[in-house]
């Protein structure tokens, strides 16, 4: 009784000392709201406003169609340019698409002699030239198509593919990316404000106070872990509804009860590893390198940029023993696909073992290091 008693108001001291830091809890503010928000609006992998240009050879009412048949927010009003100034263009960056439609175009059509359409793309931009260069073929495809359905020639498919989208049907990027910073967020902060606070009382000398009084280091580690993982755990929750729920519009499938028990278990081993990375380390700069190296590992293996199949097969199967994976794996299966606890007990188990081991782990290298320190 006495040792949760001592947990308790150890916490307290933790959560008093955090909130008398005004820089960090207007970081935390701006982690969980701003920047969530700005990190989805901000990027995105549809074509937006992209550049196009048409090298019109043909100047039939084939062509002029398909210039016309580009048009915003997709797609800038194209713009008509001569053949000889398309590499000028392409190297200023003046467009990311060139459009080049040959001469006798429209009767080599009808001729059924199979004409071809050049497109020119600044590779540049990777990820939007790729999606860009699909959306002109489709568009291209289905001018062409209802043009020549007006004719005597028919160009019929074979099949009729039909697309259907589950868990988001208009393909909207926010809403994956804005779960994935909320992720992001709790991995980073949680390690942050854990370790800072081990590495703060070290070199404020108030550890050395702590050891005069009738404690141990389970209780101080423990005390760290309640204190930090709730700040992260509310800051989660307001951002979880203010933020991806209410301005960014996204739909919530599953139980958020059972997403935020989840999140419980992954603080567990986010605290220990923040207690982990503060006691190794000797300074705070020391403590910000350690960061960078282990969280960027974390967040590129745990499959929320990614996908954990484009990874080699033998980095896959060292991925089942991150939380971190196994933390985005879950989150996506409550929140976007509506899974139940049947669905996401294995990675719930993997999380809560991987955190009582790493928990014990830094346990003992805390115990250690206050035995050097006494």
């Amino acid at each position: 009784m006495n040792s949760l008693i001592n947990i308790y108001w150890l916490g307290v001291k933790e959560l008093k000392s955090l909130l008398s830091d005004v820089v960090m809890v207007l970081f935390l503010i701006y982690a969980f709201t701003a920047a969530i928000y700005v990190q989805s609006t901000g990027t995105s992998s549809e074509v937006n406003n992209a550049s196009i240009a048409f090298v019109d050879e043909d100047d039939s009412g084939l062509s002029q169609e398909l210039i016309n048949a580009f048009f915003p927010p997709r797609f800038q009003a194209p713009e008509l340019i001569s053949a000889q100034d398309i590499d000028v263009a392409m190297d200023r960056g003046q467009y990311m698409f060139v459009v080049s439609i040959p001469p006798r175009f429209e009767l080599d059509l009808r001729a059924a002699k199979k004409p071809q359409i050049q497109l020119n793309i600044d590779a540049t931009a990777m990820q939007q030239a790729g999606i860009g260069a699909n959306y002109i073929k489709n568009i291209l495809n289905d001018r062409i198509s209802n043009f020549m359905s007006r004719q005597d020639k028919t160009n019929e498919q074979p099949i009729q593919l039909v697309v259907r989208k589950m868990f988001n049907p208009n393909g909207t990027s926010s809403w994956f990316t804005s779960v994935v910073a909320i992720i992001n967020q709790i991995s980073l902060l949680t390690v942050v404000l854990t370790g800072a606070a081990v590495i703060r009382e070290r070199e404020h000398g108030t550890l050395e106070h702590l050891l005069v009084m009738p404690l141990n280091a389970f209780e101080i580690a423990l005390a760290k872990v309640w204190s930090n993982g709730l700040v992260i755990l509310l800051a989660t929750t307001l951002s979880l509804y203010a933020v991806v729920y209410q301005a960014l519009q996204v739909p919530i499938a599953g139980s958020v009860p059972l997403w935020l028990f989840g999140v419980v278990l992954y603080l567990f081993f986010a605290t220990a590893l923040g207690i982990f990375l503060g006691t190794i380390s000797r300074s705070m700069a020391q403590f910000a390198l350690l960061i960078i190296l282990v969280i960027v590992v974390l967040q590129l293996l745990s499959g929320g940029n990614t996908p954990v199949e484009s990874q080699p097969d033998w980095l896959q199967y060292f991925t089942y023993l991150l939380p971190s994976r196994h933390f985005v794996s879950f989150s996506q299966i409550i929140i976007y696909r509506g899974g139940g606890l049947s669905a996401v007990w294995q990675h719930f188990l993997v999380v809560a073992s991987v955190g009582i081991g790493f928990f014990a782990y830094s346990l003992q290298l805390f115990r250690k290091s206050i035995a050097v320190t006494k």
